[in-house]
Order: structure tokens, then sequence, then C-alpha cells
């Protein structure tokens, strides 16, 4: 593939040596924002020096981050032998959302949902009773108070809510079964923390139930077949 293109990009990651690849995911995620900066600044716009400070504390900030092992961990136990997960969120936290349910089926092998969280009642709200965790990606942006409502409409039907919060939670706490705490970061920066917390959550639940977090059935590295 590089041989190919006119230009690529290295990780320099380091070798990825689970199949679910979350190293790869996070530096992937960093690496197109960095991208993002480079062509601004050959666009002639100035840079965000308040960003590229951010940037530079990401790994203080995704140390903190995974100091919720523990809770996970414990979290994880409860929710082992469930066969259902939904993860919900809004703007830049939805693909996060995907990611999230991507890895709890790929390592655990229990069914998981991404989705909008704007959209649940397009399906997905159908699926909730006592037995669902619903898992929202509810740090502090713009669309706080949209992703409160998603909780109440979750709440009233019972779902077991697990709420991934950084600040300003108090409203959340009162509704969410369990919350997790992440360090506060600049918003374009958030997929890449407060994925850490989803990602330690597929790893606990499949360590619970004794299966091989790095290589998962039916998965390989990379794929040969069309």
């Amino acid at each position: 593939m590089t041989r190919e293109v006119d230009s690529g990009i290295y990780l320099h990651a380091g070798p990825e040596i689970g199949v679910a690849s979350t190293k790869a995911f996070t530096a992937q995620v960093t690496a197109i924002i960095l991208l993002a900066l480079y062509l601004r600044q050959t666009a002639g716009q100035p840079l965000d020096l308040d960003l590229l400070d951010d940037l530079e504390q990401l790994p203080q900030l995704v140390a903190e981050a995974l100091k919720a092992s523990e809770q996970i961990g414990d979290l994880a136990s409860q929710f082992a032998r469930v066969d259902h997960f939904l993860y919900l969120g809004r703007g830049l936290d939805f693909p996060v959302a995907l990611e999230g349910a991507l890895k709890l089926k790929e390592i655990s092998y229990i069914h998981a949902e991404g989705y909008p969280a704007a959209e649940i009642k397009h399906g997905p709200i159908a699926l909730v009773d006592e037995n669902m965790p619903v898992v929202f990606l509810a740090t502090k942006n713009d669309l706080s108070e949209k992703i409160i409502s998603n909780i109440q409409e979750i709440k009233a039907r019972g779902g077991k809510i697990i709420a991934i919060v950084d600040q300003d939670y108090e409203h959340i706490a009162e509704m969410a079964d369990y919350l997790i705490k992440v360090p506060v970061v600049n918003v374009l920066l958030s997929p890449v923390i407060n994925v850490i917390p989803l990602q330690l959550l597929a790893y606990y639940i499949a360590d619970q139930k004794g299966l091989d977090v790095d290589k998962p059935r039916n998965l390989a590295k990379s794929v040969t077949v069309e």
C-alpha cells in the first residue's frame, strides 16, 4: 500500500500484538489530529497553540484515565454474562461508541451495537429493558444537555446506565447506575481519552469469561481474502 500512494503517515507506535488493535486506534486518531493541524498550517491558518499544548499532555491524561481500571474490572464482573450491550454518543462521541461496541463484540463475543444517541427512537430503544446495559459517552461538550435527555429516555425504560463523564456530572449521577470518570480534555482530543474505559470494559469482560483477549476467534491481524 505504501508503494502505491504518494505519501504515507507511519504511527511509530510499536508492534500491535492484539487482533483488536486498541493501540492502533488511539495512534491513528492522534495522527489524524496532527495531519489536520499540518493542513491548517499549510493553508496559512494560525496554529492552535492551546491544542498543541493539550496534545503534549495526552500521555499524562491517558495515565489518569487508566486509573479507572480497578473500577471497570469490578463492573465487568456484573455484566460478563449479558447477551447484548448498547453504546450511545453524539458528535465526536458517536464513532467512539462504535469503537467501544466493536471491541466488546470482537473479544467478548457479546452482541453490541454503537448508535447515534440522537437516533435511538429509530430502533434501538425498542431493545431496552432491565437486562440491557447502555453505555453513554456523556463527557461535557456542546451536546451535553441532549445526552442528558437521552439518558432520561433510557432510564424511563429500565435500562442499566453506564455513563462516561468528566465534569458537571451531578445531574447524570442521579440517573446513572454506574459512573466512570475520565480527565477533562480538549473536546477535539476527547476520543483518545473517552475510548479508554470502553477498551478496558471489553478487556475485563473477556477476561472474566476466560477468553483470549489477544486472539479472538475467527479474526486475524490481516485480511487476505476479499
